[in-house]
């Protein structure tokens, strides 16, 4: 008899126990002591392509006129700040020509002058139309006589 009373006894403390763990840990919970910053997703990210600075163009002087037949073929080149003014550079006879280009105010956005100096005190002058963004064409006259028919780009 003694054998049958000890054990509803055992499974009663053993039901405490077990009711005294899981009322002590009911309370309790795991807290990670370091955690990783979240994850941030961003979407995808669109790259512009940087607009160009300027252009430059090869500007070529054909001789119109028997005085420019001395000089032949010229090649300069005008460099578009793409703000409506470029820089115009030429040789002409063993003189370098600097100067400015720009288009005409008013109706037509297409015509534009280009005047240079030149190292020698020549003086070029230059009147032209852009037939597309890269290409145009136009008529330059020196200070002393000689013209040219000249074309720009391409």
């Amino acid at each position: 008899m003694k054998h049958l009373s000890s054990r509803p006894l055992s499974l009663v403390r053993l039901s405490a126990v077990a009711a005294l763990a899981a009322a002590a840990l009911s309370g309790c919970y795991v807290v990670p002591l370091h955690t990783p910053p979240p994850q941030v997703q961003h979407g995808p990210v669109a790259v512009m392509p940087a607009a160009p600075v300027s252009q430059t163009f090869t500007a070529r002087l054909y001789p119109s006129n028997a005085e420019a037949t001395a000089y032949g073929t010229i090649v300069g080149t005008v460099t578009n700040d793409l703000n409506g003014r470029g820089y115009f550079n030429a040789v002409i006879g063993g003189e370098q020509f600097q100067g400015e280009a720009t288009r005409v105010a008013g109706n037509s956005q297409r015509s534009g002058v280009a005047n240079a100096s030149g190292t020698r005190g020549g003086m070029l002058s230059c009147r032209y139309t852009m037939n597309s963004s890269t290409l145009g064409t136009g008529s330059c006259m020196l200070n002393n006589g000689p013209s040219f028919t000249m074309h720009v780009g391409g």
